[in-house]
């Protein structure tokens, strides 16, 4: 291959993406015209940007076109090489009329990386196929100051939950046959006081101990192909050109062979946003030698600019067949260099389409045919958000109308219905969801999916019920001229459903998402004002929270009836919260991230050092309203009979515990076991304690199980003075715990032997096994 060549297969085209502003990438206004094809293709293409998250377009016409332009690319270049079609799979494949998916803050919610599976590879089948060969998913950023706003694309606040479900998630989408994508490697979320692409201050041992585990986990045990580097820099060295983050930690020590990627527009951000290039040629130099091998959304940086940055001898032609090899091979493994690869995608099998002689005419007789949102999609979208919400608190008002006919109850005869999310059909979507990203800048289009409001999910879910609306408020704005209505509404009710929260969006355009960042953790707008109206009324409050990130709440954490936060819970988002608050459906979910009670603490996060905590030496309480890990059902619990079988442990070897669990309500019921380390003495500052493992029990009434935990000494290592990871000798606290902030048994055992040295083959997780109890 010419030089030409190698280099035309490590960057993308993004077709059709306006430059006018930043629509749904920064600085997406300083991007180029899109390149002269025609003079481009001869030399080969690597990618492929968004073909179908760019623009609202029929599936079946997308199809067609992407398979006809896939033609166009393999016959231009003489080795007959197409291009790699990449799209967004945050919170379903973004395209019109594909299934919305709750966002990864739900998928947190549910602490069921199966169920994630399961979804992922749903998506991913979708994407497949149309054509799609890559997934720019799933985000594996720990929550460090949810004022961020990518909260909501985040999976939480916990490395260990992160990894878990984020693996989950690559796995399904790598069994569909697409690439999945990690991201943003690594830093991204632990920027200064929440805000977007702001620099990263933190030290090496927080890298290395919370941003770093998730990354490592699944690039060891979930087959991903794809690694996408951060935009920030961390103590100076912007991710794009840190050497050792991308080929010495990534590729060197875990043993990484995929491809990595660039954010869009990262590599051109090593000259105009971090300043470590003085041209377009250096930065495309130090991200190759950094071991960035794709240039996306556009080419840039790997065009002129890099050609002539070799031609003068400024950067190695090494480094570009280093990239390109990686690129060949993967396009390899999806079967593009195939000798009988083929343009059709399976969606189009059996069409004669592709050979038809009247484009507009085949497109034509296309539309419509193709489906992304079948019924089995809907299903599991709703089956991830009725385990992704959670009730925070409830005074015994929920659920609102009886499971069975032995619940002495009935379904309240007047409902109000009060909140600037009580008639939005988007309310339930993230910003990466397609109406929210791309669709928004089309309002002539339809939506392309169902979307029912809030107000509609409770009339079908209380057929028997009036239901009175006020809108009460906006979610951002500053009037106030709604609260009288919506106060008469709710004295005259017998229960008051107030729906609250965020509203989706990119770039200031929403309160939650990529560049939305929140000054404090306060309800947007003058929504406190307007549920603190609600609480004064007399009637039952039911909070019921539509948001991309926790919000403080005020005096309803203690005093509503109930609250039960949801997450952007998707399409069937607002069908799974009626079914919760009728009772058809129990609660689930657990906090992903914690709830704040006071908005000017942040950061603020579960996973702190006693200095992090409540102190006396400080007027500032971060303590949360409800922890990490926290969520009701809608019946009880009894753990008894905590027995260690093993007390004493070489720092080589395990711990092994059991306790028995029982239903002790009325009902079925989740409980989530979730398992937490505490080292009480250590050579550097520890977190008070982290979790290290979890397991779901699902238990009818009077049911009992006996659970069984093994837990590696690996599981206690951290990052010591000298860099290295080590286990210490010492004693330890395992505690079996409800949430962060509720243990219910608690195991003491000493680790004993030398500081042991561990590295990335260590054990990661502990293992959970359940039997029947001993009989009594």
């Amino acid at each position: 291959m010419t030089l030409q060549e190698k280099i035309a297969q490590l960057f993308g085209v993004w077709v059709g993406a306006s430059n006018e502003g930043a629509e749904v990438a920064p600085h997406q206004h300083d991007m180029e015209e899109t390149p002269d094809l025609d003079e481009l293709l001869p030399h080969g293409l690597g990618q492929l940007t968004r073909p179908f998250g760019t623009a609202p377009v029929d599936p079946a016409v997308g199809a067609l076109s992407l398979a006809r332009t896939q033609r166009r690319i393999a016959e231009a270049n003489r080795f007959g090489i197409p291009a790699l079609a990449h799209e967004e799979c945050l919170a379903g494949f973004a395209a019109w009329g594909a299934t919305a998916y709750p966002v990864p803050l739900s998928w947190g919610a549910t602490f069921n990386p199966a169920l994630i599976r399961e979804m992922a590879a749903a998506i991913g089948r979708d994407m497949r196929a149309v054509g799609v060969h890559q997934g720019l998913a799933p985000v594996l950023d720990v929550v460090r100051d949810a004022r961020w706003g990518r909260v909501e694309e985040t999976i939480g606040e916990d490395p260990y939950l992160v990894g878990t479900v984020a693996t989950a998630y690559v796995q399904g989408l790598e069994s569909a046959g697409i690439v999945a994508t990690l991201k943003h490697f690594a830093g991204y979320s632990a920027s200064r006081a929440g805000r977007n692409l702001a620099p990263v201050g933190m030290g090496a041992r927080e890298r290395a101990d919370i941003i770093l585990p998730p990354f490592e986990m699944a690039v060891r045990e979930s087959g991903v192909r794809s690694v996408m580097h951060a935009y920030t820099d961390t103590d100076g060295i912007p991710s794009a050109a840190d050497e050792r983050l991308l080929t010495g930690l990534l590729r060197d020590t875990w043993g990484f062979t995929g491809t990595v990627v660039a954010d869009y527009f990262g590599i051109a951000f090593l000259k105009t946003l971090h300043g470590v290039a003085g041209t377009f040629g250096e930065a495309a130099g130090a991200a190759l030698a950094a071991g960035v091998d794709v240039e996306l959304p556009t080419v840039n940086t790997f065009g002129e600019p890099l050609l002539d940055a070799v031609a003068a001898g400024r950067v190695p032609e090494a480094l570009i067949d280093r990239a390109v090899r990686r690129v060949l091979v993967q396009k390899a493994q999806l079967g593009l260099l195939d000798p009988d690869w083929s343009p059709r995608p399976e969606a189009l099998a059996g069409t004669a389409a592709l050979a038809g002689a009247g484009t507009d005419a085949a497109s034509e007789a296309l539309r419509g045919t193709i489906g992304l949102d079948a019924d089995a999609n809907r299903v599991l979208a709703r089956r991830v958000a009725e385990q992704a919400v959670v009730l925070l608190h409830n005074d015994g008002t929920l659920p609102l109308a009886p499971a069975t006919g032995a619940e002495d109850r009935t379904a309240p005869a007047r409902i109000a219905l009060i909140g600037p999310n009580a008639e939005v059909p988007t309310a339930v979507l993230g910003c990466y969801a397609f109406p929210v990203h791309v669709g928004v800048q089309h309002p002539e289009i339809p939506v392309g999916i169902e979307l029912p409001t809030l107000r509609e999910a409770l009339a079908a879910e209380f057929p028997g019920s009036e239901i009175v609306v006020a809108r009460g408020a906006s979610v951002d704005g500053t009037e106030t001229d709604g609260f009288a209505a919506a106060a008469e509404l709710a004295r005259n009710a017998d229960i008051v459903i107030a729906a609250l929260g965020d509203r989706a969006g990119l770039f200031g355009r929403g309160t939650s998402g990529e560049g939305c960042d929140a000054e404090s953790l306060a309800l947007p707008g003058v929504q406190q004002q307007l549920l603190d109206l609600l609480l004064d009324s007399g009637t039952p409050v039911v909070v019921t929270m539509l948001a991309g990130r926790p919000y403080v709440l005020g005096r309803a954490a203690t005093e509503a009836a109930a609250v039960v936060q949801s997450f952007f819970p998707g399409e069937e988002g607002t069908r799974a919260i009626a079914s919760v608050l009728s009772g058809r459906t129990a609660p689930e979910g657990r906090l992903p991230v914690s709830v704040p009670r006071h908005p000017g603490a942040q950061p603020s996060t579960y996973l702190a050092a006693r200095l992090g905590h409540s102190s006396e030496v400080s007027n500032i309480d971060p303590t949360p309203a409800f922890g990490f890990g926290h969520g009701l059902t809608y019946t009880t619990f009894e753990w008894t009979d905590l027995a260690v079988d093993v007390e004493e442990a070489a720092t080589d070897a395990e711990f092994r515990l059991s306790c028995t669990v029982r239903n002790t309500g009325g009902r079925e019921g989740t409980e989530l076991i979730q398992l937490y380390l505490h080292d009480p003495v250590a050579s550097v500052v520890q977190p008070v304690q982290r979790l290290i493992g979890y397991a779901r029990l699902e238990l009818a009434p009077g049911e009992s199980v006996r659970v069984h935990a093994t837990v590696p000494a690996d599981l206690a290592s951290f990052t010591g003075r000298d860099g290295r990871r080590i286990v210490e000798p010492g004693e330890l606290e395992l505690r079996l715990s409800a949430s962060s902030t509720e243990p219910r048994l608690t195991a003491r055992v000493v680790l004993t032997g030398p500081v042991r040295e561990v590295d990335h083959r260590r054990r990661l997780h502990a293992q959970f096994t359940t039997e029947p109890p001993a009989a009594s």
